[in-house]
């Protein structure tokens, strides 16, 4: 079940953390692996697609130590995106929560 709850949460997380500054891939995985376990392998097909949807851009930065790296930033659209995905997950969090929490106990079960 924790590999189809992140399955669905992982763009929320990657713009979450593009929100905070651009990144390359790498980084991006070394930030998220702080909180959840997730590959490198993961991260480029996500970037694609995030990319695909204009929720994100890329510009290339020279290196001195090999070649360029891409990094990622947030678009427009992107923030919108996050915003909405924010108010969705609090909301669905909220939802989850009501059914967890104990039923409160009625009179009829008291006696």
């Amino acid at each position: 079940m924790k590999t189809q709850l992140k399955k669905g949460v992982l763009d929320l997380c990657v713009l979450a953390v593009l929100d905070r500054g651009d990144s390359y891939a790498y980084e991006l995985v070394n930030q998220l692996a702080q909180g959840m376990q997730i590959s490198e392998g993961t991260i480029y097909p996500l970037m694609r697609r995030l990319q695909a949807e204009a929720w994100v851009e890329t510009y290339l930065v020279e290196s001195s130590a090999g070649p360029s790296r891409k990094y990622y930033r947030l678009t427009a659209a992107g923030r919108a995106e996050l915003d909405a995905m924010r108010r969705e997950w609090r909301d669905f969090v909220s939802e989850v929560e009501l059914v967890l929490s104990p039923a409160p106990q009625t009179e009829e079960a008291l006696s």
